[in-house]
């Protein structure tokens, strides 16, 4: 069997975390060749050729690629397809909508949020919110599919893959860049932190949503939401943690003032230990919380911030 992973790839730099765990999840499946392309991606290329378990790189340089616009980045794709059995990338927003319209394009289904491996022909994903666990057995002659970094260890660095330059196929011109509107900060990005704070519609204000910041800054953690609070304006979209959201695994996950719908647990019953702070003792997130405070979080928030020092 052979494989094609798409590596994630922003501004010319490869995303280590996401591509390295999506690669534990393709050597479950054969062979290894990643794909790097986007605009001066050599340097992408060359780490992606250090990660153990890649067999080949293959670089398409070029400016058509730099923004993950489906059309140019699926044609690219098809070009290879031929030689592969699986075609796969991490679940981020660019494969998300690249994937879909490679399969439609090879007339093939398309598996989305791959948590496991069984093997070469099956794979499990979430439904349901979450709340059951599906077995797809594909008999596609090319299987398509994204994979849920979150439920996968990354692999380690030490190979020495070749890297191969490709050319870049003719642009359809059927979509172009405009303008990236980008939020910066210097917190960990979210899902692939260690530690996140989130916080939910009991936070109360976008104002009091500094308490949250706060306490995330004291732990070097990324800062989540629920979608309530998201909607209520206390938070910006790309904190959103759900099945609406992001999906994030942390080794702590702090929930201040978040019931626990089942659309956010989806997207973060898979952390390694949660603690929650909530003045409802029935809250829901108490039932899948290692560690559960019943407490008013505007008392128990700075409290715990100042025992942080």
């Amino acid at each position: 069997m052979a494989v094609l992973l798409i590596a994630e790839v922003v501004n010319g730099e490869l995303s280590v975390d996401a591509t390295a765990k999506a690669l534990t999840a393709a050597t479950q499946m054969g062979d290894v060749t990643v794909l790097c392309a986007g605009s001066g991606c050599s340097g992408a290329a060359a780490e992606a050729a250090k990660l153990a378990g890649v067999s080949k790189v293959l670089c398409a340089s070029d400016d058509a690629y730099g923004h993950d616009l489906a059309e140019p980045m699926a044609d690219l794709i098809l070009s290879l397809a031929g030689d592969y059995s699986h075609i796969c990338a991490p679940s981020t927003a660019a494969s998300k909508n690249i994937l879909p319209r490679v399969a439609a394009s090879l007339d093939v289904m398309i598996v989305s949020e791959v948590i496991e491996v069984v093997d070469a022909d099956s794979f499990v994903r979430p439904i349901y919110a979450g709340n059951a666990l599906q077995t797809v057995k594909s008999a596609d002659a090319t299987k398509v599919m994204t994979i849920r970094t979150a439920t996968f260890d990354a692999a380690e660095m030490g190979g020495s893959a070749s890297v191969e330059e490709i050319a870049a196929v003719a642009n359809p011109g059927l979509s172009e860049w405009v303008e990236d509107k980008v939020a910066t900060s210097d917190r960990p990005e979210l899902t692939s932190a260690g530690i996140v704070v989130s916080g939910g519609r009991g936070v109360g204000s976008e104002e009091d949503f500094k308490l949250i910041e706060g306490l995330a800054d004291k732990l070097g953690a990324a800062v989540g939401a629920s979608r309530a609070a998201v909607d209520s304006g206390y938070a910006p979209n790309d904190w959103q943690v759900g099945q609406t959201g992001k999906v994030v695994a942390p080794d702590l996950y702090v929930a201040i003032g978040i019931s626990g719908a089942i659309q956010h647990l989806a997207g973060m019953k898979d952390s390694k230990v949660i603690v929650a702070i909530n003045k409802d003792e029935e809250a829901p997130i108490f039932q899948v919380a290692d560690f559960g405070l019943v407490a008013d979080l505007f008392d128990a928030v700075p409290e715990l911030v100042e025992k942080l020092g």
